[in-house]
């Protein structure tokens, strides 16, 4: 009966600690932090297998907010509930909060500099790469064939060159899929009914 709380306790830290540390040393936002996030969560803890790790990208994508504290509330919420949920988000946010409010302290103070600046630009290209590999990962896990192309392709030119809106994309392209799948499981259910 003594251990039960202390596992709890450990529980809520694990999750606090998982995230924090996740938080603190990802540069380049949140598609940088998917494959930290993943070999924490998925590989090292083993706290969600891979194919519901998937689901919860394309749900945090969808949801508003930013895309690692969505994650971080689905997987504290899927491993302890609501308070799970506000453990792993509040390790998740509470780094870079701290993080940010030094650098916005002291940073007008170095905002001029020329060393500043080119270390800035260097940066750049490196989390592009960084945002481009998980990019690259999701399409593979996900299967990426001709059709998924040219939907990832049309959204991307809608929203790079005519300046349409991501969220617009986003709630069409969920109605689409709803009412494709829709359709296909009426047709499955037609063809599975036994002939007169």
């Amino acid at each position: 009966m003594t251990i039960f709380p202390y596992l709890c306790v450990m529980v809520y830290w694990n999750l606090f600690s998982c995230f924090a540390k996740i938080g603190a040393f990802t540069i380049g936002g949140g598609y940088a932090m998917i494959p930290i996030i993943e070999k924490e969560v998925v590989e090292k803890r083993k706290w969600i297998d891979t194919a519901d790790f998937t689901d919860i990208i394309a749900i945090s994508q969808s949801a508003p907010g930013l895309l690692a504290v969505n994650i971080s509330i689905f997987v504290g919420y899927r491993i302890k509930g609501i308070w799970g949920s506000l453990i792993a988000s509040i390790g998740c946010i509470i780094a870079p909060f701290l993080i940010m409010l030094l650098i916005a302290a002291v940073f007008t103070d170095f905002k001029d500099n020329e060393v500043v600046g080119r270390i800035f630009q260097g940066i750049r290209p490196v989390v592009v790469a960084v945002i481009l590999v998980p990019m690259i990962n999701l399409a593979k896990r996900n299967r990426l064939n001709f059709w998924k192309g040219c939907i990832a392709a049309g959204c991307l030119a809608l929203i790079s060159f005519a300046g349409v809106s991501p969220a617009l994309l986003i709630a069409l392209t969920l109605l689409g899929a709803t009412g494709y799948t829709t359709w296909q499981l009426k047709n499955q259910s037609n063809a599975n009914k036994p002939q007169p």
